[in-house]
């Protein structure tokens, strides 16, 4: 069973609203430098799967009851943004492009939850449990994750990995599908291994562009 919120219907005018009060004037390109960078907002497609990262106010209905995170096919639902942050004492500055390697927040730009994972089973695949977590992108320590990739940067046309920096679970899909009230969305949930199901790309959003140089230092996919 699920519990259903208020949920958010924004419109396509209200997300440009959204997304205009994150990024400053000037500072955007949506096809500048092929880095991904600190303050952008943007879709997730996990690309065996070929679903979007999503939420909406919607909580589970089992496990921790917080607000669900499912992958959905459409391109153009406006729940499956969400904003690259640093961890709680920052550490990834506006426009500073994302290293191999670095710990981030997602935060879901319409609910403001960050993306979140703890020791309950999902409800479909008894994997671990992924949800939305927090309150305006404050949450706790369960709320980051590691880019892991190849090379130095976060690339936009690269696949990267997302492991949980508390759990050690790598950010999955493995095609299972809800019914009602969320028919057709796939369980998104965590895996102690890396494998096809956790590659993610990069897709459509706002892009903040390079403030600086890119640095030195990696870590692999």
């Amino acid at each position: 069973m699920w519990s259903a919120g208020r949920l958010r219907a924004a419109g396509p005018a209200l997300l440009g609203l959204l997304l205009a009060l994150l990024v400053p004037d000037g500072g955007t390109s949506k096809t500048s430098e092929g880095l991904v960078t600190c303050g952008s907002v943007l879709k997730l497609l996990n690309t065996h799967h070929r679903v979007r990262l999503h939420s909406q106010d919607i909580k589970y209905g089992s496990g921790s009851g917080q607000q669900s995170v499912t992958g959905v096919e459409a391109s153009d639902d406006a729940n499956s943004y969400w904003r690259i942050r640093g961890g709680s004492e920052g550490g990834c500055p506006r426009g500073i492009p994302v290293r191999c390697g670095q710990t981030v927040r997602l935060t879901h730009v319409l609910t403001g939850k960050n993306l979140h994972t703890h020791h309950f089973l999902s409800p479909l695949s008894n994997n671990q449990e992924v949800s939305a977590f927090g309150e305006d992108g404050e949450g706790d320590d369960l709320d980051l994750w590691t880019v892991r990739c190849s090379g130095q940067h976060w690339e936009r046309e690269a696949a990267v990995r997302f492991q949980h920096v508390g759990t050690s679970v790598f950010l999955s899909v493995t095609g299972e599908q809800y019914g009602s009230p969320i028919r057709g969305q796939h369980e998104v949930h965590g895996m102690p291994s890396a494998n096809t199901h956790n590659t993610w790309k990069a897709m459509e959003g706002i892009f903040i562009k390079p403030g600086v140089e890119p640095s030195a230092g990696h870590d692999e996919l």
